[in-house]
This record gives structure tokens, C-alpha cells and sequence, in this order.
């Protein structure tokens, strides 16, 4: 990768400096941890960047206060307009009460209710009425037409980027022999800032610094743009990742991010869900999926090991309801949680040796459904439904031939 290039994208190592003095008082250095989950599973030291512990819960107050602050008095008067699924709201409704400025944001319908609730309580006036991110950012562009507000776009603005970029900054700092930092990525302006200041910090001391961006892939929008060589906009699948599902790379992110960006990968909805929990189990943290993405991404096998890792974890703002869905969905993805229909004839003691099956496979029963009204069934049939926790997939396939050993047809069902 040409580590020369930023200059040529309106973005430095000194912007970013820059933008690190204006986020001081505001913007907290977040800590890094070791993760020896991680690093077991990679090979390498891995540490985690937890911008989860951000204010506001998200790295986003970083490009948000930062463009806010170069605000010029007039445009301050006029107020400011945003367009977000929550961690850019929150960000630009926390640094605009912090600055004095008015803002109004404009949040898809659907919003997670924490973002929702937090917008509002930083004191912004929330719009809800577009179905996606993009008519509400159409919607935002037209009330800053209407008003003359200025409209802060949640990635693609050079300072934006530069504020984001402070991140890293603090990883080179504190991770002196990083060789690989993993980073979230929905339109490009985190990982942009990110792999501006490290690959310029890495040639100061006359070596490189890889790095990798993650998407989901539902909604990966880089890689088809990468593929035609400028940004296009792709048609978004549903992922629970909220937090990068973007359409179209941004026009100031799109080259930074081809030029400085040594990899993309994806990863699918079942490794955002493990990754969460796995997170939630192995630190104790509570990470969104988008935030998590650089740890499914290492448990898919999709980064190959080189030197000390640092992975970012960029937002821990998950709604409750969610993450009790995702907790479940995760135990399924990780073997941990199975759901089999087995077919019984209907006689006495055939639930007592499923039972008892089931105990010297060591699976425990979570729920039980035993029931007559199944169609397909005869007079003389019935269906036993069973939920069981299971150590791990071999676990699952040890119990499913204990029950097929004993003569019986278990069924997985769908989680």
C-alpha cells in the first residue's frame, strides 16, 4: 500500500494531531485490554481497542466533535442537521450540547430505542420517518436546504474522518509493536482515519502497519466498488449489525480506503452473533454487533495471523431486546443450544427414555414440548419437541447418535 497517498485525500497525520487537541475534555482515550480468548485462537497477542467505553457508547463523538468544532460562528448559528441509526445521532447531539449548537436528527424508523432515547436526552430534536439511513439522509439534506443548517454527514467529511482518526493515534501509542489492527466498516470513515494516522506513524519509524476492515456481508458495500474501481451503491441486506449497514462507500472515504486498506472481509449474521457473545462471556463487555465484527471475523478464520493485533471494538449501544436475541442466536451458532423434533409412538415410557438418553449424553434439557396435533401425524404417533444445551458441535452429534443408537429419528429443528 502507498502510505504516501493520504496526503492526496485532503486528510494527515497532522490533521489528525490536530483534531486529537479539539477532542480533549471531551473525547475520553479509551483502554486497551489483552484478550486471551483471542489471542489463543489467532495465534498472536491480540489486544482490543474498546472505544465500547466511549461517551456516548461509540467512537463516533470523535468525528462528530471534531467537525463541530470548526464550525465557524455563523454556521453554529444556524444550527446542525444529521442522518443516523443512533452512534453518529448520539455523537452529534452530545457534542452539540457540549458546543451550544442546535441539532436535529433525523433517525430511520426502527431505531434502537436506547440510540433513540439517548439522542434525545443529550438534548436534539429527533426525527423519525425514513425506513433506512439513506432517506434519512435525504431527508436531512432537505432540511438543510430548508434552514440553512449545516448537514453533518457520519463519515464522508475530512474531519469527520480526521476525528475519527485519533484512534489511531492512541493504538500506535499504546501498542508500540502493532503490526495488524482489525477495524469495523460500514461507509469508510473510521477505518480511513484509522489506517491515515497508523500507516503514517509506522514509515516515521520506518516499517508497515496492516490494515483490515470488516463488513458485514449483508451489507458490504466496499468490495463490489473495490471490484469496478469507484464508488456504487449495492442493495442492503437485513443485518442486525445496524451500525455499518451502508449502501455506497463515501467519496472522500472510497479512495483512502483503496489506497491504505490492505484487506476487507466479510462475515455473515451467525459469526455476528457468536461474536457478541463471545465477547459478552470472554470480557465482560457489552459490545453491538457492528462493533463486533472484528471478533467474528477473527473466529471465522478469516484473518491470518501476523504479529501483535489489535482489534477495535467501536460501539457497545445494543438494545436489550436485541441482545436477548442475539445471545440465543449466538448459543445456536456455537453449538451450545439445540432444538430436535423427535417422532414417538404413543405409548407409555417413551419420554422417560428420551430423558434418560438424553441424561447419559449429558445434555440438559432447557424445554420440553410433547404433543399429539403435528401434521403428518397418525393415531398413534406423537412429537416430542426438546430444547438441550450442548457443549460445542461434536457435543450436539454425540447426543443426536445416542438417540439414533436407541432406535429413535431425531430431527434438528431450525433455530
Amino acid at each position: 500500500m502507498n502510505t504516501s497517498s493520504a496526503d492526496a485525500h485532503g486528510v494527515t497525520l497532522s490533521h489528525i494531531e490536530e483534531a486529537a487537541l479539539a477532542l480533549k475534555g471531551v473525547a475520553q482515550r479509551t483502554p486497551i485490554d489483552h484478550a486471551t480468548h483471542l489471542s489463543d485462537v489467532l495465534g498472536v497477542p491480540v489486544m482490543m481497542k474498546l472505544e465500547n467505553l466511549q461517551r456516548t457508547g461509540s467512537f463516533k463523538l470523535r468525528g462528530a466533535t471534531y467537525r463541530l468544532s470548526r464550525l465557524t460562528e455563523a454556521e453554529r448559528a444556524h444550527g446542525v442537521v444529521a442522518a443516523s441509526a443512533g452512534n453518529h445521532a448520539q455523537g452529534i447531539a452530545f457534542a452539540a450540547q457540549q458546543l451550544g449548537i442546535d441539532a436535529t436528527i433525523f433517525m430511520p424508523l426502527g431505531a434502537p430505542v436506547p440510540k433513540l432515547l439517548a439522542t434525545k436526552g443529550y438534548g436534539a430534536t429527533v426525527i423519525t420517518e425514513g425506513a433506512t439511513v439513506e432517506e434519512c439522509l435525504a431527508q436531512a439534506a432537505d432540511h438543510a436546504e430548508r434552514t440553512g443548517a449545516v448537514m453533518i454527514h457520519p463519515f464522508d467529511h475530512v474531519d469527520v474522518i480526521a476525528g475519527q482518526g485519533t484512534i489511531g493515534l492512541e493504538i500506535m501509542q499504546d501498542v508500540p509493536d502493532v503490526q495488524t489492527i482489525v477495524v469495523p466498516m460500514g461507509g469508510g470513515g473510521l477505518i480511513s482515519g484509522i489506517a491515515v494516522a497508523a500507516k503514517a506513524m509506522a514509515a516515521q519509524q520506518g516499517r508497515e502497519v496492516r490494515i483490515i476492515g470488516v463488513q458485514a456481508s449483508a451489507s458490504a458495500a466496499f468490495p463490489a466498488s473495490l471490484a469496478v474501481g469507484h464508488p456504487i451503491t449495492i442493495e442492503r441486506g437485513a443485518t442486525i449489525a445496524d451500525g455499518i449497514a451502508v449502501a455506497r462507500p463515501g467519496s472522500h472515504t472510497f479512495p483512502i480506503v483503496r489506497d491504505l486498506v490492505d484487506q476487507i472481509v466479510t462475515v455473515d449474521e451467525d459469526d455476528l452473533a457468536r461474536a457478541v457473545l463471545t465477547v459478552l462471556e470472554r470480557t465482560k463487555l457489552v459490545v453491538e454487533p457492528a462493533g463486533a465484527t472484528p471478533v467474528a471475523a477473527i473466529l471465522g478464520g478469516l484473518i491470518e495471523p501476523e504479529g501483535p493485533t489489535v482489534v477495535l471494538l467501536s460501539g457497545g449501544n445494543i438494545d436489550p431486546l436485541l441482545m436477548q436475541r442475539i445471545i440465543a442466536h449466538g448459543l445456536v451458532a456455537s453449538g451450545r443450544y439445540m432444538t430436535m423434533r423427535i417422532p414417538l409412538p404413543d405409548r407409555p415410557g417413551q419420554l422417560a427414555r428420551v430423558s434418560e438418553l438424553l441424561a447419559r449424553a449429558g445434555a440438559n434439557v432447557i424445554e420440553v414440548l410433547h404433543t399429539r396435533h403435528d401434521l403428518g401425524l397418525t393415531l398413534n404417533d406423537v412429537v416430542l419437541q426438546v430444547s438441550v444445551e450442548t457443549r460445542g458441535p461434536n457435543h450436539q452429534r454425540d447426543v443426536l447418535a445416542t438417540l439414533a443408537q436407541a432406535g429413535f429419528h431425531p430431527e434438528v429443528a431450525d433455530s
